[in-house]
């Protein structure tokens, strides 16, 4: 008895799951993104994000900006990693004379950014996630809080902030905070990238926990929520973000690999662009070799002013 009573309940759970996955295959919000430039090794992973629109329904890119781009990489031994790239790094854009990397997004939308980031590293992108930040309030209310962490006291006016030293469980308002405050960071930009990735990994991490795995209801509001906060390039289903959750995830434990580029200077003037960052010439090819071959030791944190 005890036995059927636990197949039922399998097969109830194996439906659900099933249903879920058709659901969502049906409202995934799509974006041509992709260059269709040769494989390189491993998996790679381009999630950009702004925290000035709420989710990505009927959004232009024209003149758009984003806050946060973020290259998740999975090499084919090695740690995974996960690398914040400033949104001011000032670099090459094809087509176009050299500028701040998140201009390539307002000439060019997705596709150009991708391409702006492939030259830059020499990895071709293999799935692209736009997220909007102001959507991520319900996406973290529906996994019912995540954990962060910050070693700083906070009493931030303009993102609002209100933070004590030390790791806290996040509500979705808190959370967006979090990822919003750069004015009380000595680090600025840099700072609130490093948070926004911290957001974005916890979300993935609580998404591919058991109680929310394991319970088709919790999933269903988790997938609704998110569904309206983010859209990804052509061709990728769920399956495959699912995939990129767990790739995520792997690039948020301990012996990930995390950071920024290295960086020469964080006020690196360009005549009719002002300040922007200046990524390090000398050391920045053997760097994006050294992610894509996955030869840096598991826990490192990449980056810094050389």
């Amino acid at each position: 008895m005890v036995r059927r009573v636990v197949a039922a309940i399998l097969a109830i759970i194996a439906l659900a799951a099933v249903l879920l996955y058709v659901w969502v295959e049906h409202r995934i919000t799509y974006v041509d993104a992709l260059s269709g430039a040769a494989n390189t090794p491993g998996e790679t992973y381009l999630v950009v994000g702004s925290d000035s629109r709420d989710g990505w329904i009927d959004d232009g890119t024209e003149g758009a900006r984003t806050d946060t781009i973020m290259l998740v990489h999975q090499p084919e031994s090695g740690p995974a990693a996960i690398i914040s790239i400033p949104r001011d790094s000032y670099v090459e854009i094809p087509g176009y004379v050299p500028n701040k990397i998140n201009a390539a997004f307002a000439f060019g939308g997705p596709q150009l950014l991708v391409q702006t980031v492939e030259q830059l590293t020499g990895l071709t992108i293999d799935r692209y996630l736009e997220v909007g930040f102001l959507g991520v309030e319900d996406v973290v209310n529906s996994l019912g809080g995540i954990e962060l962490c910050y070693d700083a006291d906070v009493d931030d006016p303009y993102s609002t902030l209100v933070w004590q030293a030390g790791c806290h469980d996040a509500d979705g308002a808190t959370a967006l905070a979090f990822s919003r405050m750069r004015y009380s960071d000595p680090l600025g930009d840099i700072g609130r990238t490093q948070r926004q990735q911290q957001v974005v990994s916890a979300v993935a991490g609580k998404a591919l926990s058991t109680s929310v795995v394991l319970n088709p209801f919790t999933m269903r509001d988790v997938a609704t929520a998110g569904l309206k906060s983010f859209r990804v390039s052509d061709g990728t289903h769920a399956y495959d973000l699912a995939r990129m959750a767990m790739v995520i995830n792997a690039a948020r434990g301990p012996d990930a690999v995390s950071g920024t580029p290295p960086i020469a200077s964080l006020d690196y003037r360009v005549d009719g662009e002002g300040s922007t960052v200046l990524l390090d010439p000398d050391t920045s090819a053997d760097f994006w070799i050294a992610i894509a071959d996955g030869t840096y030791a598991p826990g490192t944190q990449t980056g810094g002013i050389g």
